[in-house]
């Protein structure tokens, strides 16, 4: 059985005393969370007052981006190498907001290498996939999500259950208070097992899919009883305990 993942990506947000206070909050609920992994992922300068903050307990560190070279003249990036110094065991690649935020917008082809970078440090990649409304609308979205992920882990040796994480984050829903229905994201999420079954054989039943579109404390029992949805990457809702924290339990509640 697949351990269910509740990522928290903090993304530009929080100050540094909010982030401990967070932590210690959600470090409070952890003793009842055994059955999920629960993981935070603070901005990069962050990270090691974080590691310092979650010492002791089973929350896990993740980073919010690396670079893919392990070092030379990349004025602003931060290698796999160095991030994995900070503690972390996680690493999200390739979010919306990075594939398609004008002074990122990377390409398939750099998360990939940062894929690579991230195995080659021991960090477990967390994935990101999904299209727009536009793809959507036109009745794209299998076709996108097979296009990104083949691209993604092309090369990269995921035979374990901790060599990789999917992250489905329909672009439309994030952070518009829109998100997909139950059945949408389980049709998302089943098409993903199936193109892994493809591309990695059984091991696929190892990897963990999450959703990250618009997850809720009101809609994240519904979503994580669907079959292929081993958790979520929540985004807004992990910002403050009091949203964060439910989504935890029902987690919980799904993997029981």
């Amino acid at each position: 059985m697949r351990r269910p993942i509740v990522a928290g990506n903090w993304k530009m947000n929080l100050d540094l005393a909010a982030g401990r206070d967070l932590i210690a909050s959600i470090r409070a609920e952890y003793a009842t969370a055994e059955p999920v992994e629960v993981v935070v992922c603070p901005p990069t300068p962050y990270l090691f007052p974080a590691a310092k903050a979650l010492d002791g307990c089973e929350i896990r560190l993740g980073a919010q981006d690396i670079y893919y070279t392990k070092s030379g003249a990349y004025t602003g990036e931060v290698s796999a190498e160095m991030i994995a110094e900070t503690g972390a065991d996680f690493v999200i690649l390739g979010h919306s907001e990075r594939r398609h935020t004008i002074g990122h917008l990377e390409d398939d082809r750099m998360i990939n290498l940062k894929a690579h970078a991230a195995r080659r440090a021991g960090l477990t990649p967390i994935l990101c996939v999904g299209e727009t409304l536009a793809e959507r609308d036109a009745e794209k979205t299998l076709e996108v999500l097979t296009f990104q992920l083949t691209a993604g882990i092309v090369g990269l040796d995921v035979s374990g259950a901790k060599d990789l994480v999917i992250a489905y984050e329909p672009v439309w829903a994030i952070g518009t208070g829109r998100n997909a229905t139950p059945a949408q994201a389980q049709e998302a999420h089943a098409h993903l097992r199936a193109e892994l079954r493809r591309l990695i054989g059984a091991a696929a039943d190892n990897v963990r899919i999450l959703y990250g579109g618009s997850v809720k404390p009101d809609n994240a029992g519904e979503l994580f009883a669907q079959a292929d949805v081993d958790g979520g990457l929540i985004g807004g809702a992990s910002l403050k305990a009091d949203t964060f924290v439910p989504i935890i339990r029902a987690a919980v509640a799904a993997a029981v």
